[in-house]
């Protein structure tokens, strides 16, 4: 197993501030430009993001060569990994999170669903939850959401292809005890929002940042909103 490495963004100290460990998605790096823009928001918000790339994405940063995914085994085995250095660190630094972007928070899902979970996670954040592949609506991937064991938020743009806001409140996800949703007017499966919106990507993707803040701080707290930053 590759030794973890992480692209730390850390937020101004305060005694608690909750640490996340962001997964990065199937296609782009932990250095990408949405990645890049999201960790010093949280940061900003009062939360140390450490963000870390899987052993497919490290052996494309060495070479050049694009790859598909590893196997989710594997994926999730080298997440643990990276959640065992962080909770290696003293616990003063706050409460630990995992999450991702697209890929990457769905394998945060797995991570707190079922029995074996990690004892020092608090709860999951997804930035852009992949519910199905664009146009696929027959290949729904939420059946281990009903076994979180922990609370789970997915902040979401409503054009999203991966899940648009109507695919996914027909489908119930909403009615998860353990599930939050938010939902971001306009924006797509990188939160990119229509043109006539008065808001810029990087408000959307501020504004998905102060979300996830909010429920780091009290996750226990969120329940199911169904919120919707709306278009002004």
């Amino acid at each position: 197993m590759k030794p973890v490495i992480f692209f730390r963004s850390e937020a101004k100290k305060v005694p608690g501030s909750p640490r996340l460990l962001l997964a990065h998605g199937a296609g782009a790096p932990a250095d990408s430009g949405f990645m890049e823009s999201l960790a010093s928001a949280l940061a900003e918000q009062g939360v140390t993001v450490l963000r870390f790339e899987f052993p497919y994405m490290q052996k494309r940063r060495q070479d050049g060569r694009k790859r598909p995914p590893d196997r989710q085994p594997l994926l999730l085995e080298y997440f643990r990994e990276a959640v065992a250095c962080v909770l290696a660190e003293s616990a003063d630094d706050g409460p630990v999170f995992v999450g991702g972007k697209s890929m990457g928070g769905r394998m945060a899902s797995y991570m707190i669903a079922g029995g074996e979970i990690q004892a020092g996670i608090r709860g999951a954040v997804c930035f852009g939850y992949p519910f199905h592949p664009p146009g696929k609506q027959d290949r729904w991937r939420t059946g281990h959401l009903e076994d979180l064991q922990r609370p789970f938020l997915v902040i979401q743009g409503t054009r999203d292809p991966f899940g648009r806001k109507n695919e996914v409140e027909e489908q119930g996800i909403g009615s998860l005890g353990s599930v939050s949703l938010s939902w971001l007017e306009g924006g797509d499966h990188d939160y990119r929002p229509l043109a006539r919106q008065s808001q810029r990507h990087d408000d959307l993707i501020r504004r998905a940042a102060g979300l996830a803040a909010d429920f780091m701080r009290s996750p226990g707290e969120s329940g199911n909103t169904g919120s919707l930053f709306p278009a002004t």
